[in-house]
């Protein structure tokens, strides 16, 4: 019998929940708009064995991916295990192999060298195929209709090109002119290295354009942005090393006396690593990104931005303790200017007085001037009366929806027991203006350890939702998750 350790990353709400299940049209209150037509895939960590060290951190879990399935104003429920290298060396153990968070030197003899990764941070489908992500390995394929796991690529072309670098971002973006799929890896070269790659992938799955650049230090570079012309990785000091992990601390640590850095790589076929030009700024911590675009010379990232370290798991170099008010992030606007002659960010810009994070836009306006986006929001001046939080700790209470047009922000609350997961958009219809179709979210229901699946009107989130649909299980704090229409996914219409 598994027996897991009484602390916090493992009882409550984070209790590991293990569970493979097909459930046929939820039961749901409110209705269900009949032409919504596909799935909303998303990811959480859960462990299949009880951690190898007594203890761990919810960012080591193994993947369970989560299907909703639209159809004929019903929602069907499936999910499965992404089952990696690793899920399937310790199932067959029948224990865990793999130590701590990206420290190999904490493992099983018996598995040294094997892939660690669990593809469990984001659910994402391209052209046809479910890929389950992880940033520190490559990415995993699972069909999207039957949700078994294929394995992982290198994204190998019939042209003879393959993705070189050992890891794959867990945020790719689609270029919406190609229908390409933009990413990149960092510590390509091997664990805190300081080499990364950039990636284009067509929707058939193959790798056309591959680009190594180095960035100024190694660090969790977890999200970026592409515009028309350019890809832009944000560098900020959430820093690790070998030292680090010989020693057995986390592998990440924040530095408050670092800089944060700006990178814009030219996209086009002909660029190379050198052709990267790197801005630099004063310190914070960054991590998820809303969009980015270009207006001229200029380029803009939309970033939420927090004055000290968001991750107490990840805690300060120097020891310092962790500062929940420093811990709060604000969408702002970073303008960098690549005719200026300066390695300055041109402007900083807070975009909002309401703290947020996992924040996301229409996706098909991704790399261009948009209007809308919307966050989960952390509105401490709501009662709360249950503690409970994200993957990260800190409490997603709100749905905020914010119009850069004309600047008015609408936010819903999920009440004083509750607690919400990442928002993701679905357009009404391929070719519908911007914002036009709803918002889907996982619900934690943390008193009555269950989950709702709430759907709104994206652009009227305020009135609450037109659907909530129960699910009779308990989905544990997930990170990310994407929608895709029933002709990508192989599922009956």
């Amino acid at each position: 019998m598994a027996h897991f350790p009484d602390t916090p990353s493992f009882t409550g709400f984070n209790t590991p929940s293990r569970i493979e299940a097909d459930i046929a049209d939820l039961v749901h209150q409110g209705e269900i708009p009949r032409e919504l037509n596909g799935a909303f895939y998303r990811v959480q960590p859960d462990p299949q064995f009880p951690p190898r060290l007594g203890d761990d951190i919810a960012f080591n879990g193994d993947g369970m991916i989560t299907r909703f399935h639209f159809h004929d104003g019903q929602c069907d429920f499936r999910q499965r295990w992404a089952k990696t290298d690793k899920w399937k060396l310790e199932n067959e153990a029948g224990k865990a192999l793999f130590g701590a968070y990206r420290n190999p030197l904490t493992d099983d003899e018996s598995v040294k060298g094997k892939i660690r990764s669990t593809a469990n941070t984001n659910a994402w489908v391209h052209g046809g195929k479910l890929y389950a992500l992880k940033e520190d390995s490559p990415a995993l394929v699972m069909d999207a209709a039957s949700m078994d796991t294929d394995g992982f690529t290198d994204f190998a072309s019939k042209a003879g090109l393959k993705m070189t670098g050992q890891t794959f971002t867990a945020h790719p973006k689609i270029d919406p002119k190609t229908g390409n799929m933009i990413g990149f890896g960092y510590a390509s070269s091997g664990l805190c290295t300081d080499d990364c790659t950039f990636y284009e992938i067509t929707p058939e799955g193959e790798l056309v354009h591959e680009i190594w650049f180095k960035v100024p230090y190694y660090c969790m570079m977890h999200d970026f942005g592409i515009t028309e012309d350019y890809a832009v990785f944000n560098v900020m000091p959430s820093i690790g090393s070998w030292e680090r992990l010989e020693k057995g601390l986390p592998h990440f640590g924040f530095d408050t006396s670092m800089p944060v850095y700006l990178g814009v790589l030219p996209r086009h076929r002909g660029a190379t690593g050198d052709d990267i030009r790197w801005f630099k700024t004063g310190n914070s911590f960054n991590s998820h990104v809303m969009n980015a675009f270009q207006e001229g010379t200029k380029v803009h990232f939309d970033i939420p931005v927090a004055k000290n370290n968001m991750f107490p798991f990840f805690p300060d170099v120097n020891g310092a303790p962790f500062n929940g008010m420093e811990a709060m992030s604000y969408l702002t606007r970073w303008t960098v200017d690549m005719a200026s002659n300066s390695d300055a960010f041109e402007s900083e810009v807070r975009l909002t007085d309401t703290a947020g994070e996992f924040p996301r836009i229409d996706d098909r306006f991704t790399g261009q001037p948009y209007r809308y986006g919307w966050m989960l929001e952390m509105d401490m001046k709501r009662p709360v009366e249950l503690k409970g939080g994200s993957a990260g700790g800190l409490l997603m209470n709100c749905l905020c929806l914010i119009d850069h047009e004309t600047k008015r922000e609408q936010h819903w609350w999920c009440g004083p027991v509750s607690s919400l997961q990442e928002p993701c958009f679905i357009p009404r219809s391929k070719d519908a203006p911007e914002g036009d179709g709803w918002i889907v979210q996982v619900c934690n229901r943390l008193e009555e350890h269950r989950s709702d699946l709430l759907l709104f009107d994206a652009l009227d989130i305020e009135k609450g939702p037109i659907a909530t649909i129960n699910v009779p299980i308990r989905l544990r704090f997930g990170l990310h998750g994407n929608f895709a229409g029933a002709d990508q996914i192989g599922l009956p219409a």
